[in-house]
């Protein structure tokens, strides 16, 4: 389906077909304000467009991939949003208090950024290292059945301390 404007419109249901996501979730998208179709139907059909695609896999990346909340998400689309608009706030004046003032909430929106993103790469670092830990106990599990010493808690299976040259 297209529109006037020559856009390729989808309904719902080719959607969810193309994305991989439940006609029931993108609806609930739309509910949390994370999406807006583009446009509706005559029948009042939700209709989307290619921008509604991208944005939709990239929340689903977003929970997915790389595990944020939809509350996270929904931030990160909003200060996303309000950096495109403060953008051309900023081109468009000259007053040196509102360009000062649009930076400084741009510079928040970042820092904000940075401290959930420094937050998730902290806690996966973590969830890293348990699995390591996990690693090396059942390395000493094997190290014992195959009749042999169990390695030191901090080394793993069959390494040679450094400088032993064994």
């Amino acid at each position: 389906m297209n529109d006037t404007s020559g856009r390729r419109l989808l309904r719902i249901n080719e959607v969810a077909a193309e994305t991989g996501l439940t006609t029931r979730t993108i609806r609930y998208y739309e509910e949390m304000g994370l999406l807006e179709p583009a446009a509706r139907s005559e029948g009042d059909y939700r209709l989307y467009d290619e921008s509604d695609l991208e944005r939709l896999q990239f929340i689903r990346g977003l929970r997915d991939d790389a595990g944020f909340s939809l509350a996270q998400i929904r931030q990160l689309l909003e200060d996303e949003a309000v950096r495109e608009r403060n953008r051309e706030r900023f081109r468009t004046t000259g007053d040196p208090d509102e360009r000062r003032a649009l930076i400084l909430d741009a510079r928040e929106r970042v820092d904000r950024q940075i401290e959930l993103l420094e937050a998730k790469a902290a806690r996966l670092a973590a969830m890293i290292e348990e699995a390591r830990a996990r690693g090396r106990h059942l390395d000493g599990h094997l190290a014992e059945l195959d009749g042999g010493p169990a390695p030191h808690p901090g080394r793993l299976a069959g390494a040679t301390p450094a400088g032993t040259g064994e």
